[in-house]
């Protein structure tokens, strides 16, 4: 990617920090950063390199495997130890607002790629080939290097976009999936008579059930596109339900 063997530093090993490392370890020399005993032990019984603190990363790529709301804590005690040159990654299921973090807390010298896998712990269970992750170049050009491996190597399809664009299409296709797995929990348990199109919806829907809950405030609450979406889709389910919906 960068180097016969470049390093590379996961800043923490929740669920999508652990599938991380586990597809990079066999590419690069892997570091772990946090702060959570738990955590670090985890990473210790993979084999995996665990770091002291933030002075410790020195690696040539830094990924930021934190949730949205920790996302400026954590680059404002990064950026101090950060070098000229290395390359800032995040992994956030929204790209506006932590670009603008991170445009705003490294200094200029640091290269940033805005990234969103399309995909986490349990879609990807069975492998990366095939599934899809967005880049969203920020600052410097080694984010080329960066879509060739995960295009070539891990057999990703890579999709270029802007944080803007990135958060307007995400909001129908990831915040308003949450917001209707959601929904449809409210309604109670699962109707036994079913059609196959519902079971499939159903199995869909299901996949992002257990996602941890600042993922769901991330796709739903932190993507200023939702609002409007919703907006829009109430109104087509009142019109289109305007003539059945008794009361109506």
């Amino acid at each position: 990617m960068f180097t016969t063997s470049p390093t590379i530093t996961i800043i923490g090993f929740g669920a999508f920090g652990r599938l991380a490392a586990r597809y990079l370890a066999p590419h690069a020399d892997v570091s772990v950063l946090d702060p959570s005993p738990a955590a670090r032990d985890m990473a210790e019984a993979e084999g995996l390199r665990v770091l002291s603190g933030p002075d410790a990363v020195t690696a040539d790529v830094v990924i930021l495997a934190v949730p949205v709301p920790a996302l400026g804590a954590c680059l404002a005690t990064l950026a101090p130890h950060l070098r000229a040159g290395q390359l800032v990654v995040d992994v956030c299921s929204v790209k506006e607002e932590p670009v603008r973090l991170m445009r705003n807390l490294l200094h200029a010298e640091v290269e940033i790629l805005a990234t969103h896998p399309m995909f986490g712990p349990q879609s990807a269970r069975d492998g990366l080939a095939g599934r899809q992750i967005v880049v969203c170049p920020v600052r410097g050009d080694r984010w080329r290097r960066v879509t060739a491996f995960l295009k070539h190597r891990l057999g990703l399809d890579v999709v270029i976009a802007t944080p803007e664009d990135h958060d307007r299409q995400a909001a129908m296709t990831q915040g308003l999936t949450h917001l209707l797995a959601r929904a449809f929990a409210a309604l109670g348990e699962p109707p036994r008579i079913r059609t196959r199109s519902y079971a499939l919806m159903a199995e869909a829907l299901a996949m992002v059930a257990e996602d941890a809950p600042e993922v769901y405030e991330a796709v739903t609450r932190g993507n200023r596109h939702m609002q409007p979406l919703c907006r829009a889709l109430s109104v087509s389910l009142s019109e289109l339900g305007g003539d059945t919906v008794p009361g109506a």
